[in-house]
């Protein structure tokens, strides 16, 4: 494992596809909660989800609904789907800090919060193990095959997302912060992309390699919405920390990536880009219709990835993704180990798209998948457009080991691994970091029986004195090792409620 620092809290959630040997789709919510339910680890099924509201907009404003797939609209009125009502909701809290839920037929895993990058690649890597040890325990339960997909499209016209979330300071005004990440959003896919063999969002899909699965289903450039009309820019403010000093920013126009290098420079890049935008800069790039943008840089088959900007000028993606890096080399360079691995990495990986994307394919998902696609069709003699090509497409995003096309890769050395199958094991059971992740884990570990219900930022528990609300809000510091080391000794929830009372107070 790289020896990298530590930045600004993050953190991932992740909808995994699945499918059911022989069961109907009119099923499958019920089998995503069973799924969940399925789970072997010890958790806390209390969230309260009456701290959430996804309606609330950045700009200032409650959305009065969310904008719905009419598709989804009709297949959850069917009586199905109905009858099944309350027992959708599939909820478990982990030792971790994380969170193991059924959301809208999908089993979503959010990783708990790191600061280093690589512990949020072992956090995410935990999930997928996660996961697939509840699909085999669900298989074994049913009988059937259960195969779950870490990615974004069934291929049939459905997406189901990967969302990112950064702690963001609240007094970066809004505008700023839209006009100085639309131009990163919109071409950071040419090395974060998951890649996929078909066109969809048309009235017939088409077989021609995209390097992004989300960008089809990209139609906003702002909008508070993430299930239908889904934005570059989601627009939600539900910060899970002290409102009048925080936002969250909720990124959920990227793609799921198997690849550690992917994850780890999906979520460094766009950590710098805040930091800049955070420090004052903007960069002087408009483009001119960034949705457009998202889906040619995506589908354009001969890799030139242009751009056309609002003053007619016309400059390739590599050339954005240069602007910030080359603002982050003159205010960025030094401040720590993992800002200058991720720069090094930005800078070579441009230098690669330049010259041979290709050349990308032992770190990016989108590259390495092309690669083995490009192999089986000439040793086959077939076009994108056979039906095989849309099997080993999904294959390769199988969490199974021994099935996926992206283990086969690892295991063969030609794609790139940070992280050890091991420390991702071991972060199963806790954070890495010392965040608040792990203050909430502890809570689960040692007073599962006591919390009365938990999320994010809050946990209520039983203590001898009767139930106590614990604030965590404002426990954004990246590093609470002082606190964490006083907790460890305390077994009693009241003296456990009363420490993380005192600390809060020492900030004042």
């Amino acid at each position: 494992m790289y020896n990298l620092g530590v930045r600004r809290l993050v953190g991932l959630e992740t909808e995994y596809g699945f499918t059911v040997e022989g069961l109907p789709v009119s099923q499958l919510m019920e089998a995503s909660a069973e799924i969940v339910r399925s789970c072997p680890l010890d958790g806390v099924r209390k969230w309260n989800y009456s701290l959430e509201d996804p309606r609330r907009d950045m700009r200032g404003f409650r959305a009065d609904r969310l904008q719905t797939d009419p598709n989804d609209d009709r297949f959850e009125q069917s009586s199905t789907v109905r009858a099944f009502g309350q027992q959708a909701v599939a909820d478990r809290v982990l030792s971790n800090g994380g969170r193991l839920y059924n959301d809208h037929g999908h089993p979503e895993y959010a990783t708990p919060e790191t600061v280093g990058l690589l512990s949020l690649v072992a956090a995410d890597l935990a999930g997928e193990q996660i996961v697939q040890q509840c699909a085999q325990t669900y298989s074994k339960n049913v009988g059937a095959e259960v195969r779950v997909y870490k990615n974004n499209t069934d291929y049939h016209g459905a997406s189901y997302g990967c969302h990112e979330s950064y702690l963001c300071r609240r007094d970066v005004e809004f505008d700023r912060l839209l006009a100085g990440l639309i131009p990163f959003l919109s071409t950071r896919q040419i090395f974060t992309g998951a890649g996929k063999a078909i066109i969809e969002g048309e009235r017939r899909p088409k077989a021609a390699f995209q390097i992004s699965q989300r960008a089809d289903f990209i139609s906003e450039i702002a909008s508070v919405d993430t299930l239908y009309r889904r934005p570059i820019f989601n627009t939600r403010d539900e910060p899970h920390a002290d409102a009048a000093q925080y936002r969250r920013l909720h990124v959920i126009c990227g793609d799921a990536n198997r690849s550690h290098w992917a994850t780890a420079m999906k979520v460094g890049t766009t950590r710098i880009a805040l930091d800049l935008i955070e420090h004052g800069w903007q960069p002087k790039i408009e483009i001119r219709d960034p949705v457009r943008a998202i889906k040619e840089i995506s589908r354009d088959q001969q890799f030139a990835w242009t751009v056309e900007l609002s003053n007619g000028q016309k400059i390739r993606a590599t050339d954005v993704q240069r602007a910030y890096l080359s603002e982050a080399a003159k205010l960025l360079e030094g401040q720590d180990k993992e800002t200058d691995w991720v720069m090094a990495e930005w800078e070579r990986c441009l230098d690669l798209l330049d010259d041979d994307p290709m050349r990308l394919s032992d770190r990016a998902d989108w590259a390495a998948k092309l690669g083995l696609l490009r192999l089986y069709m000439d040793s086959d003699g077939v076009e994108l457009s056979d039906p095989m090509i849309a099997a080993l497409d999904m294959e390769y995003h199988l969490l199974n080991p021994t099935e996926s096309l992206y283990q086969a890769l690892v295991d063969q050395g030609q794609l790139l691994a940070l992280i050890s199958d091991e420390t991702a094991q071991s972060s199963i059971s806790e954070a890495m970091d010392a965040t608040r992740a792990k203050i909430r884990g502890l809570a689960v570990q040692r007073f599962a029986d006591r919390i009365v219900w938990i999320s994010w930022g809050r946990l209520r528990l039983k203590t001898d004195r009767g139930e106590r609300t614990i604030n965590l809000e404002r426990l954004v510091d990246p590093d609470l090792t002082k606190l964490l080391e006083t907790l460890q000794g305390i077994d009693d929830p009241t003296a456990f409620a009363d420490a993380i009372a005192d600390a809060l107070r020492s900030q004042l």
